[in-house]
């Protein structure tokens, strides 16, 4: 089951162009990363980070389609794959029916010391009800 965010495109994320600027799709990413924490995981990132962090440790993206100040993307997050440590997720973003963003990335839970750590078991847990078909 993929979680959906919903962004509409401000005039913050566009280029003198009127078109998202590729940077700003990294933030909507993470704002989309942020809300499946907080409402899909119940985990919210200011508790998380209290005693740890979970930074992205890869991503690999593509841009079909620019998006324009406006527009209204719907993100959808779904897990592909959970490590001990780690978490592989997809995440699309789409205008109506036109694909505009997919991405593939690596999330890691770390600790204090910044080293990864298992998973709580109550996270594990949650990121298994959003895991899809392995890739």
């Amino acid at each position: 089951m993929p979680f959906e965010f919903h962004q509409k495109v401000l005039f913050k994320h566009c280029d003198p162009a009127g078109i998202v600027f590729f940077p700003r799709y990294f933030e909507m990413i993470n704002d989309c990363v942020e809300a499946f924490f907080d409402q899909g995981l119940n985990a919210p990132f200011h508790d998380l980070h209290r005693v740890g962090a979970v930074p992205t440790a890869q991503i690999q993206t593509q841009f079909p389609a620019p998006s324009r100040h406006g527009d209204h993307l719907i993100f959808r997050l779904e897990i592909r794959k959970i490590g001990r440590s780690s978490a592989d997720y997809t995440v699309t973003a789409r205008c109506g029916d036109e694909m505009r963003l997919t991405a593939s990335a690596t999330l890691v839970h770390v600790g204090a010391n910044g080293r990864p750590e298992a998973w709580p078991d109550d996270i594990r847990g949650k990121l298994e009800t959003f895991r899809g078909e392995a890739l």
